[in-house]
């Protein structure tokens, strides 16, 4: 008797184990800072700032350095120059080289139309296409960081996708002046990846932080950011604990 509860047990103890962390170093990585402007005008390292902590963050999760493209206005002999021209070029030679999925992150401001990158506009339409060319139905997840990028939403979203932006599609985000270190959006996505272990949940924690830090600030209307997962995500494709 005892052996069949021991038995039973172990049976349990397995169902229960959490999924492996995935392998990301396989993993194809952009990470784009589209402006190098304050929301008045004046010069700002806010996107950057963003860009250079992401790198690193997206590094000690397990993504490998070598399969990291990082895209930028301010000089930076690690960056390539940002132009939606060179993002996809980049990320389709990127999805080569590394063919398990995508890592995709824009910070940026952004209009009713797109996003801003460099002095051209990335509007919806041209986003979606630039993603499926390289990534296809790769296990992939995408986060746009900018006013109005609940947009983007529609077009990226696939069964194998998970996609996190900043605010509605008809809503401003915050955080965006010469003075500020991160945008709130970036600095709530910071700060979430430590607190969970799987990209799959990261966006509804990443919520939750926008949402008090808005409400500190009294920053209205809230931006309420969007996420969306895929039917078909599974935890162990995007578990990095």
């Amino acid at each position: 008797m005892m052996r069949r509860f021991l038995f039973s047990l172990g049976l349990l103890l397995v169902a229960c184990a959490p999924a492996p962390a995935t392998d990301f170093s396989q993993w194809a990585v952009i990470v784009v800072a589209g402006d190098n402007h304050a929301h008045n005008g004046n010069p700002s390292q806010v996107f950057d700032n963003a860009r250079k902590t992401l790198v690193k963050d997206f590094a000690a999760l397990g993504f490998a350095p070598a399969n990291i493209e990082q895209f930028s206005l301010s000089p930076d002999s690690k960056a390539r120059d940002t132009s939606i021209a060179n993002i996809g070029r980049g990320l389709w030679d990127l999805s080569i080289r590394a063919p398990a999925g995508c890592l995709i992150y824009f910070t940026s401001h952004g209009t009713p139309d797109g996003i801003i990158i460099a002095d051209a506009v990335m509007e919806p339409p041209k986003m979606t296409a630039v993603v499926n060319n390289a990534c296809g139905s790769k296990p992939s997840v995408v986060v746009v960081s900018s006013c109005y990028s609940g947009q983007f939403v529609p077009g990226l979203a696939a069964d194998n996708r998970v996609i996190i932006t900043a605010a509605r599609p008809d809503r401003t985000s915050f955080g965006c002046g010469e003075d500020d270190q991160y945008t709130y959006f970036d600095d709530c996505f910071l700060r979430a990846l430590p607190l969970v272990d799987d990209f799959a949940v990261l966006g509804n924690k990443v919520k939750e932080c926008v949402a008090f830090r808005e409400e500190q600030m009294k920053a209205t209307p809230p931006s309420e950011p969007q996420v969306s997962v895929g039917k078909k995500v599974v935890a162990s494709e995007f578990r990095w604990k």
